[in-house]
């Protein structure tokens, strides 16, 4: 899932998007390097959003056989379904260029099926 919230950089991700995007890759339970790896972001920016997300209890953080999961919570996959539904919302108003997106509502859509 890419979301791009900003005209002038396509590239560039909004927070609450990358925030969504760990959320939706930690719903079934991940390692901190499956999210680093699919999330695109460095460790030190990954430190920085799993602290975020444990300490909101949008994500929880549990040890499984010695090593650090962390899985999404209700209150995160809430957060993440609200996220996509104003980006959808958004893009309404994208073929009008007033706010250029570019999203994939499937992991969207996938969550659904899994709630």
């Amino acid at each position: 899932m890419t979301t791009i919230l900003a005209e002038n950089n396509p590239k560039r991700r909004d927070k609450l998007v990358i925030i969504a995007e760990i959320i939706d890759i930690a719903r079934k339970g991940s390692s901190k390097t499956h999210i680093m790896y699919k999330a695109n972001l460095s460790f030190t920016q990954l430190n920085q959003y799993l602290e975020l997300l444990t300490q909101t209890r949008l994500l929880e953080k549990v040890v499984c056989d010695g090593k650090d999961i962390y899985k999404a919570s209700q209150k995160g996959i809430d957060f993440m379904e609200r996220q996509c539904d104003i980006i959808s919302f958004l893009n309404v108003d994208s073929h009008q260029n007033s706010v250029k997106t570019s999203f994939n509502l499937n992991f969207y859509q996938r969550s659904k099926l899994f709630i």
